[in-house]
């Protein structure tokens, strides 16, 4: 529960306020705990004083809570945010399994839900488009690896073309052609040889040498220009065919694996693309679900039959407590308790221990529990867990108390009772049936020992004494004092060691003048002594009895625990 600064700043002002008459009302304590002393109060020299009293003493410490059920379901709001109730079924109505308790307001999240299924089937267009596109895109890049492959293959089938097939006929071919061309030459050569001896012989003309002679020039140009041929294959032609068709090979190689990487690179995205289309489907789809969860969740149903106790009413016993009354109409928050359903009859007592009563307590313990809406009534259980850390809630608004959460667990099934009825524990920590006995405030210590005040017929003396148990009204005495003696109920909060606290008590010279102390003067008792009820008028006493009575149990007890924790403080530091 959050509180605004402006209650924050109210709850510390009422804090400081109920600091501020602490002092009144204590004295108010020690009236109250003067009158119950009974007829062992007595007065010695103008001073209160108690006779030690010896009988039976019960040691408890009492505390206010409230009855809840022992075994319950606690319903909550689970939808988010803020909503109206529309529907409340009436408290203390007796429900079975199935049964409709609450409904809230939905329409936000019907049209919302609209909303998200527009939302939903946009998200699932796009991942079908994107599945798809995948699809193609694998398609694609595999028809671009086989092309390249293929670009590839042929290429290096054009390689191996040239060196074992075009290269070896183009050789072969100009080979021939060299090797025809010698013997046309041989052959023109020996035709103009013998043409030769016939022109001598002048069986031939001149113009038939001449026409010889011409035919073996040809001849032996058709050699040089088929060498020439051989030459310029093997020394030009060859040699680049060849590196071409290498660099054709490599290129093809380089191209296959870009292709390749580029395929994977495109089905790789086109696969990211999906997943990511994918996770927002089902995102929107999961929201489009948790919408109509949401809508769901507008009713609560009675998970098991009960009786339905509204959670404002069982927690109205806070007073810090600032949540409305469970209606039709009001506003509830996500996780906020909206109703008790108590699965069994069996019932517990939730009350706050504090601090200086913990070490008494323990788990156990039997417990007398008192209900303020069934007077006469007695009811018994014990003592079932307490909680390891202190209260948070008021920790928070003060933090100088400190107060144990503490279940009770009450015996029977507890039929008359019903959650929410403010209660009185009563936890038993030890019954002495003989024991001797004063009042808590009559102890203080001294030099770190209890002490009281024995009054000895001449005044009041210092006398250290074993101390057990208390009720936080009556304190156990092993040792040291007797049935009959008085002690002094105010003693004096000065002395910090036995020997000052002689020096501090005197004689009491007689009644009227009450206590003096050996080489003190008036102002300074005055200023050491806390303040008595002799020096108020009737009307101041009469007013700070009433404000004490008006006050409730629990903040008297609260108050009464607090003063006594800060007064054995100060005792204990001598002050």
């Amino acid at each position: 529960m959050q509180i605004n600064k402006s209650k924050f700043n109210f709850l510390r002002s009422k804090l400081s306020v109920l600091a501020a008459i602490i002092v009144v009302v204590l004295i108010g304590i020690a009236v109250v705990a003067f009158n119950d002393s009974g007829s062992e109060a007595v007065s010695v020299g103008n001073a209160p004083g108690f006779t030690v009293r010896r009988g039976p003493l019960t040691i408890s410490v009492s505390e206010s809570g409230t009855i809840q059920a022992r075994e319950q379901i606690i319903l909550k709001s689970e939808v988010e945010g803020r909503t109206t109730i529309l529907f409340l079924v009436e408290e203390g109505t007796r429900v079975k399994k199935g049964e409709l308790l609450v409904e809230l307001d939905s329409s936000k999240l019907l049209d919302a839900k609209i909303d998200q299924e527009i939302v939903v089937q946009s998200a699932e267009a796009a991942f079908i488009g994107a599945r798809e596109d995948l699809a193609v895109t694998a398609n694609q890049a595999q028809s671009d690896i086989d092309r390249a492959e293929l670009d590839l293959e042929f290429a290096k089938l054009d390689l191996k073309k040239y060196l074992e097939g075009e290269y070896l006929n183009q050789r072969k071919e100009v080979e021939s052609r060299i090797t025809l061309a010698k013997e046309e030459l041989e052959a023109a050569e020996e035709k103009l040889k013998w043409s030769r001896v016939l022109f001598e012989k002048e069986y031939i003309s001149q113009r038939e040498l001449q026409v010889d002679e011409l035919s073996a020039h040809q001849k032996q140009l058709d050699l040089e220009l088929a060498e020439n041929n051989l030459n310029l294959l093997e020394d030009f032609t060859h040699p680049r065919n060849l590196a071409e068709l290498e660099s054709d090979v490599r290129q093809a190689e380089m191209a296959l694996e870009r292709t390749n990487r580029k395929a994977k690179a495109d089905v790789v995205q086109a696969e990211a693309d999906l997943r990511a289309r994918e996770s927002e489907f089902k995102r929107q789809n999961d929201k489009l679900e948790k919408n109509a969860e949401q809508i769901e969740k507008t009713k609560i149903y009675a998970p098991a039959d009960g009786l339905v106790i509204y959670a404002t009413s069982a927690q109205s016993r806070h007073w810090h407590s600032s949540d409305e009354p469970l209606d039709e109409g009001r506003e509830v928050r996500e996780r906020e308790e909206l109703i008790y359903l108590p699965t069994a009859d069996a019932v517990k007592a939730e009350v706050k221990i504090h601090e200086a009563s913990l070490e008494k307590i323990r788990a156990g313990l039997g417990v007398k529990v008192t209900v303020d809406a069934l007077p006469g009534k007695m009811f018994t259980g014990e003592v079932a867990k307490i909680a390891p850390l202190p209260d948070a809630q008021m920790v928070w608004l003060n933090p100088d108390l400190k107060v144990y959460n503490t279940e009770i667990y009450l015996d029977g099934e507890g039929n008359n009772l019903r959650t929410g009825m403010s209660c009185r524990a009563e936890i038993i920590i030890e019954e002495y049936e003989d024991a001797v006995y004063i009042p808590v405030q009559a102890v203080i210590r001294v030099g770190g020992e209890p002490t009281v005040y024995v009054w000895d017929g001449r005044g009041f003396e210092p006398r250290v004494v074993e101390v057990g148990l208390d009720n936080n009204r009556m304190m156990r005495i092993l040792g040291g004092l007797k049935e009959g003696e008085v002690v002094l109920l105010s003693p004096p909060l000065g002395s910090g060691t036995i020997e000052q606290g002689r020096e501090a008590v005197t004689r009491a010279p007689g009644a009227g003048e009450g206590l003096k102390t050996r080489g003190q003067k008036p102002a300074e008792k005055k200023k050491r002594q806390r303040p008595d009820m002799k020096d108020l008028s009737d009307e101041q006493k009469q007013k700070m009895r009433e404000r004490f009575e008006n006050m409730s149990d629990e903040e008297k007890e609260k108050m009464r625990q607090e003063w006594m924790k800060k007064e054995g403080q100060r005792r204990g530091a001598g002050e």
